[in-house]
């Protein structure tokens, strides 16, 4: 199933609880309507592998998808999604391991989107819609900005970048196929009932 939430992880935020804890938790909120995208692009591959292993038995556990960012040998592993930012895609010109079920791709540009797409992206994460502290200076590239990589090519879209549940609705009517939340989830005391919300959203 195509997941409608995506919980992009840092345990370097995670300071309340251990991050495992914490991923079993967000997982078992999210279930089969969400994927963990494992996010922890500085850790050497060895130590990748088995924090990868270990929250991919998680969400097998908890019916949740799940997608490691940028350790593509892991991912082959495991036989799941690959996430990659554009450069790194450049790198492979399209050419991933077989085992790897589906590629997603960051893009920050109508131009990227396209590009992504031609190099053989299944998705694309653009962002940041609405200003963030994760992109503190940075200024927010809007729901005009989702419009136009929504229309620019034939793959989902997911939003990412400040989404709330009060934001939420506008971003999925501007075409998005579903919400990224990290900070948010790596930090909130009631996770569970704050994920509640977004899912919500769909009803």
């Amino acid at each position: 199933m195509t997941p409608r939430l995506i919980c992009v992880t840092n345990r370097l935020l995670c300071t309340q609880e251990p991050f495992l804890q914490r991923v079993r938790r967000i997982a078992s909120a999210l279930g089969k309507n969400g994927r963990i995208l494992l996010r922890e692009k500085d850790l050497p591959l060895e130590e990748a592998r088995k924090i990868s292993d270990i929250c991919y038995k998680i969400c097998v556990e908890t019916g949740a998808g799940f997608g490691i960012n940028s350790h593509i040998p892991v991912a082959s592993s495991l036989g799941c999604p690959v996430h990659l930012p554009l450069p790194l895609l450049r790198d492979t010109n399209g050419h991933l391991p077989a085992a790897i079920p589906q590629t997603g791709v960051s893009v920050h540009s109508v131009e990227e989107a396209r590009e992504a797409c031609r190099l053989g992206a299944g998705y694309l994460i653009a962002g940041h819609i609405f200003p963030t502290q994760c992109k503190a200076g940075l200024a927010a590239r809007g729901l005009r900005f989702l419009e136009q990589v929504v229309q620019a090519t034939p793959l989902p879209v997911y939003a990412i970048g400040g989404i709330t549940p009060e934001n939420g609705a506008e971003v999925l009517r501007a075409g998005a196929a579903g919400l990224c939340v990290m900070s948010r989830w790596m930090t909130h005391p009631q996770v569970e009932e704050d994920i509640a919300r977004y899912a919500a959203l769909w009803k």
